[in-house]
């Protein structure tokens, strides 16, 4: 399956229908994809979600509309989408640093101007094939420490790793009882909502059926999938974290269109345990539920 031709003729269609309500599982139907996978492989090939970028798309308009037109303000902010003269102002003035009519009285049009040439093309580091192993993991339940957090404006990326340094600066993991392993830990993404892009990072370890989580802890259980799972190319200290996100742009970008598999449900995980000790030859493992592609 060619994701970049699906991904570019939804890029097509919201183009087409900015002025129109459209949601997440409306553009996914249109890719053929179902719609966590959808918003995966999105990310992955335009570098920001699916609904940011149609945000983003609208007031980019609304930004052309001001400059070159004398509709009232109210009126623009109706024409892309947005109900209220109220919410459209903050999101605009948000996007580009100034009011609506402060961009009006310009005097040049500027700020980003999102489109189809905002594909990108992403290897793996290095061009390396990674070749994948399959597993059915069953039914686990993790004690640790949850972030909720959301992939719009790149908040994710700044929250996860300032939540990872907290962790392990004031040594959290001492609190959590019971592990099954001591020297793994996971960083599980689940309970995404397709509507806020909002979801919960949890940083935790395997522990026994039942095992209580202390105050300011959280219990979770997961159910047995099959997974997909990559182990990242040996890198140093100064390559590890390109090395992490060049794997999961492979596994969006080459593996996934080629595999006759898809994404299987709001979750995944990276396993971090001793071999990501050290200074060289560091490697993690990736965790993705999968299930078959039916036709």
């Amino acid at each position: 399956m060619d994701y970049v031709a699906s991904i570019s003729q939804t890029l097509d269609y919201i183009e087409k229908n900015l002025q129109e309500t459209m949601t997440l599982e409306d553009l996914a139907e249109i890719a053929c994809f179902s719609p966590y996978h959808y918003h995966r492989v999105f990310q992955t090939l335009v570098g920001v979600s699916v609904m940011e970028y149609v945000r983003k798309r609208r007031l980019t308009l609304a930004a052309e509309l001001l400059y070159y037109s004398d509709e009232k303000v109210i009126d623009i902010a109706m024409e892309v989408g947005f109900q209220y003269h109220e919410s459209f102002n903050r999101a605009f003035k948000k996007f580009y640093g100034v009011s609506p009519n402060q961009y009006r009285t310009a005097n040049s049009l500027s700020g980003p101007l999102l489109g189809k040439a905002f594909l990108k093309k992403v290897i793996v580091q290095g061009g390396q094939i990674l070749e994948p192993k399959f597993i059915t993991k069953p039914e686990f339940y993790v004690i640790g420490y949850e972030l909720n957090t959301k992939n719009i404006d790149g908040q994710n990326n700044k929250d996860i790793p300032e939540f990872w340094q907290l962790y392990l600066q004031k040594k959290l993991y001492e609190n959590i009882p019971n592990p099954l392993n001591c020297k793994e830990e996971l960083g599980i993404c689940t309970d995404f909502s397709t509507e806020t892009g909002e979801f919960v990072y949890v940083i935790g370890v395997e522990v026994p059926e039942g095992t209580l989580a202390p105050e300011g802890l959280v219990y979770r259980t997961f159910s047995e999938m099959e997974y997909v799972v990559f182990t990242t190319p040996a890198s140093d200290d100064s390559t590890f974290t390109s090395s992490i996100q060049s794997t999961w742009n492979y596994i969006f970008t080459e593996w996934f269109p080629k595999s006759g598999y898809e994404h299987a449900g709001f979750l995944d995980f990276e396993l971090y345990d001793e071999r990501c000790h050290g200074k060289e030859n560091k490697v993690i493992d990736i965790y993705i539920p999968v299930k078959k592609v039916t036709a």
